[in-house]
């Protein structure tokens, strides 16, 4: 399946009035999604703003207060989706004891995917296959990181959720990656990327701007930019919070609430975002330019 066919296919990726509360707090409030096959969709927003938390919900690791989540149409939790679904955490998920091949071999093996040269092509991809024999404690961590996204690509999951993957990795093999994800979205992979560097962000499909557990704005970077009538991306994140260039809101805190009903369009006011959730340094977002980070 091609980017191009799946327009007319069943979402890969569904969730309707998604929430999820850790006490008064509200982690993730009412996302409704439905991501298509065969696109790469970034999911951009400040720390706290509910990424991690929505992409644990989607993959069935935590339960939902209320909503549901779907991938390939299961509801989730699912063991059944499990084996569909690759998931690579900010931490890096992996055995410091065993050995770069058998972390890929166990891995492999349980999600029923023992095909050694589905390990050999990952262990290429990361630059890894010069390490197979080597334990995972003495890697670097930039080794760690590449491991733990061999370890999740290895078993060929249809559903694909990345958290900050190329963390740690060096800007050409970064390019390498990409390259390798457009090429599993060409195949029909759904793709969903959390990522505060903003050159990635442009190498997506389509963007989701989420703050505050809620999804504020979405579309490609073109069209996001458009509607907040900027052509810088961390600018529109801004005025799509409701915020000035200087973090300050644009509207007394409150003044609008448009944005948690009508997310392809920039809100006519919001809160602050405050000192733990500005972005970047020099800043609230880091000065705009291409490898600025959110």
């Amino acid at each position: 399946m091609t980017a191009a066919s799946a327009t007319s296919a069943a979402p890969a990726v569904e969730a309707v009035g998604l929430r999820k509360q850790f006490g008064t707090i509200d982690a993730v409030n009412g996302i409704d999604l439905a991501l298509e096959p065969g696109r790469i969709y970034g999911l951009l927003g400040p720390n706290g703003s509910g990424k991690t938390t929505l992409i644990r919900l989607l993959t069935g690791l935590a339960h939902a207060t209320a909503g549901e989540a779907r991938i390939l149409g299961m509801r989730m939790p699912s063991r059944k989706a499990l084996a569909s679904i690759g998931y690579m955490p900010q931490a890096e998920a992996i055995y410091p004891e065993l050995s770069v091949g058998e972390n890929l071999g166990f891995f492999a093996r349980l999600e029923g995917h023992a095909d050694r040269a589905a390990i050999d092509r990952v262990l290429d991809l990361v630059e890894l296959r010069e390490r197979k024999g080597t334990p995972a404690l003495e890697l670097s961590g930039g080794m760690r990181r590449r491991l733990s996204l061999a370890c999740t690509l290895v078993h060929e999951p249809q559903v694909l959720f990345l958290d900050e993957p190329t963390v740690g990795v060096d800007p050409a093999l970064r390019v390498q990656f990409w390259t390798h994800f457009r090429r599993l979205a060409a195949q029909g992979t759904t793709i969903l990327v959390a990522s505060h560097v903003m050159d990635e962000a442009d190498r997506c499909d389509e963007l989701l701007f989420v703050r505050d557990g809620k999804v504020i704005g979405r579309g490609t970077g073109a069209e996001l930019r458009e509607r907040a009538g900027t052509d810088n991306l961390e600018s529109a994140f801004l005025i799509f919070s409701g915020l000035d260039p200087e973090g300050n809101p644009i509207q007394p805190v409150g003044a609008g609430d448009d944005a948690n009903n009508s997310p392809g369009e920039p809100p006519s006011g919001g809160e602050a975002m405050g000192g733990g959730q500005a972005m970047g340094g020099g800043g609230p977002m880091g000065g705009g330019g291409p490898g600025a980070v959110l």
